[in-house]
């Protein structure tokens, strides 16, 4: 009979000291708060956004996934981006396709003005 009140004692003492360890025992953290990630390799600032800069990025995960607030700040800044390279393309698209509908105007034009020869 003593050894089982000797057991349940120890058995007591060891929760007891688990329970202290894993809750902090007291006001001072037993372990400093964890600094949460951010996006250690962000987007360039001072030049637009290349493939490489995509296939480097990695975004912070939080205990839920990833972290809204900066994923979003990433997909709002890609979708600027595309959209004015989309602007730009259309522009000189229309550059080019106005460009080709004056070039055969002109050259139709330079041949008008240029002498015939005896033979036409």
């Amino acid at each position: 009979m003593l050894v089982f009140w000797f057991l349940l004692i120890a058995l007591v003492v060891v929760v007891a000291a688990v329970t202290l360890a894993v809750v902090g025992g007291g006001s001072e953290a037993v372990l400093p708060e964890a600094e949460p990630d951010r996006v250690a390799d962000a987007l360039p600032e001072n030049r637009p956004v290349v493939r490489a800069d995509i296939d480097a990025l990695r975004l912070p995960v939080s205990p839920r996934g990833y972290r809204m607030a900066e994923v979003d700040e990433v997909l709002e800044r890609l979708a600027a981006e595309l959209a004015e390279r989309d602007a730009r393309i259309a522009e000189l698209t229309a550059a080019a396709a106005h460009g080709r509908a004056q070039a055969p105007a002109a050259a139709v034009d330079l041949h008008k003005d240029a002498p015939r020869g005896e033979g036409q």
